[in-house]
């Protein structure tokens, strides 16, 4: 359970590291570089958190870019995905606890279930189960 703060205390200047919401996987042999143009072409590619972008999309051609390297993909995947997002989807990226995600999977799934809920699915669900011919529309 996190420490109780006083109020007061939210309004002095955090000083120390900033805090970290992943927990990085150990790297074997400490041979891990990103290099920028990755790092660019991952910024090429945000996602803002609009409801009208597609978060699979985005965690697909994310995945595509992230998986150009070979070794210690699931480093890579949780260092360069917070460069992928932006706007509403970073503050909700800087929203979750300290030290939460400790896996690419469980990113993964936080990310979908935040942008992609099972609501929106059930919408296109009925969205698709409404669909009808009009009138004079060829099939």
């Amino acid at each position: 359970m996190a420490e109780e703060c006083a109020l007061r205390e939210y309004a002095i200047p955090y000083s120390d590291e900033p805090y970290a919401v992943i927990v990085y996987p150990t790297v074997k042999d400490n041979n891990f570089e990103i290099k920028p143009a990755l790092i660019y072409l991952v910024q090429q590619n945000q996602f803002f958190g609009s409801p009208t972008e597609d978060s699979n999309l985005h965690s697909s051609t994310f995945l595509r870019l992230g998986g150009t390297l070979k070794e210690n993909q699931e480093a890579v995947r949780l260092h360069l995905f917070p460069f992928s997002l932006r706007d509403r989807a970073s503050a909700w990226f800087h929203s979750l606890q300290v030290c939460y995600i400790t896996s690419w999977d469980q990113m993964r799934q936080e990310f979908l279930a935040r942008f992609f809920p099972p609501s929106k699915t059930t919408q296109l669900m009925d969205q698709i189960t409404r669909f009808t011919q009009k009138d004079g529309e060829s099939l």
